[in-house]
């Protein structure tokens, strides 16, 4: 897992970087993310050429999590967290420190190292510390400002024998628009391919990919399945276009693996929902992006 102190650290654009620069060493990795992210898994999915999964401690039955999880294929799986690692309820739960020791995975923290030098010790020693069942195997420093600044933080973590994988500069090229929800969508991203790459490039350089592969350890053994949910009826009409987006791939397959039907429409395209339809699900998204559009779609609002 790789996770990180706070939002805003630089999460993302790691992930998608070493997913690259470990498949093009030949590594045969999968992503998934923690919690209920509907727009990371797309980016995943660009960097490694495979679909992601969300794996949601709050929401989803630790057998749930283990077989979605195990279900991802590879030989390796990446998962990002969300938020600071131990960011969920007031007592923990729902947390990706959560999600770590249901798995059982080893977590490498990324830390937004910029303005701080020796203080970082005391932030990583504190992560290291805080729950015993939850394994801080590396450490990535990121936003870098200078060599020198460099050698003051590895100077800084030296004593707490954490291997600290690489040291990612500040740089503009490794930064993704971001609006209200999170991150642009990747299907908004005409330049996400060549970002993905360059990113890769940049990221390869400055960090040990040998070292990152031994942290990853083999997975534990799979528990009985448990809470997939029910479809919603027989034959399921599901929006999706760029205004309704936001939806579990793992929730449809398992709605088509129960005998569901389900076909897709586009309220964007005026599309109504199938006729024969006992079920119409529209998923999030940014349907007020998109608002006056859809007021003028009759064919959809009278499908409806």
């Amino acid at each position: 897992m790789l996770a990180a102190p706070a939002s805003g650290s630089g999460k993302t654009v790691l992930t998608l970087a070493l997913l690259r620069a470990l498949g093009e060493r030949g590594v045969d990795i999968r992503a998934a993310k923690a919690g209920p992210d509907y727009i990371d898994p797309a980016f995943h999915a660009a960097a490694c050429g495979a679909p992601s999964v969300n794996l949601d401690p709050w929401a989803m039955a630790p057998g749930r999590l283990q077989h979605l999880a195990a279900g991802q294929g590879g030989s390796h799986l990446m998962i990002e967290a969300m938020m600071g690692l131990f960011d969920g309820a007031a007592d923990g739960s729902g947390s990706a420190a959560e999600l770590a020791a249901m798995l059982g995975i080893p977590v490498l923290l990324a830390v937004d190292a910029a303005k701080q030098s020796h203080s970082i010790a005391a932030l990583a020693e504190g992560f290291a510390r805080h729950r015993d069942d939850v394994r801080v195997a590396g450490i990535v420093l990121n936003k870098v400002g200078s060599a020198r600044h460099e050698h003051l933080l590895r100077a800084a973590l030296e004593p707490l024998g954490l291997p600290v994988i690489g040291a990612v500069p500040r740089d503009e090229r490794l930064v993704l628009a971001e609006r209200h929800l999170g991150l642009v969508q990747a299907q908004e991203n005409d330049r996400l391919e060549a970002f993905v790459d360059s990113a890769a490039g940049l990221v390869a350089e400055c960090c040990d990919l040998t070292v990152l592969e031994s942290l990853f350890e083999p997975a534990s053994p799979v528990a009985a399945e448990g809470g997939v949910l029910p479809p919603l009826g027989q034959r399921i009409a599901i929006a999706r276009d760029a205004a309704f987006a936001f939806c579990y791939r793992h929730m449809l397959e398992d709605w088509r693996a129960q005998g569901a039907e389900l076909s897709l429409f586009s309220p964007l395209g005026d599309e109504a929902p199938a006729g024969d339809a006992d079920a119409v699900f529209l998923p999030g998204g940014y349907p007020e992006l998109h608002a006056g559009l859809l007021a003028e779609a009759g064919g959809f609002k009278a499908g409806m």
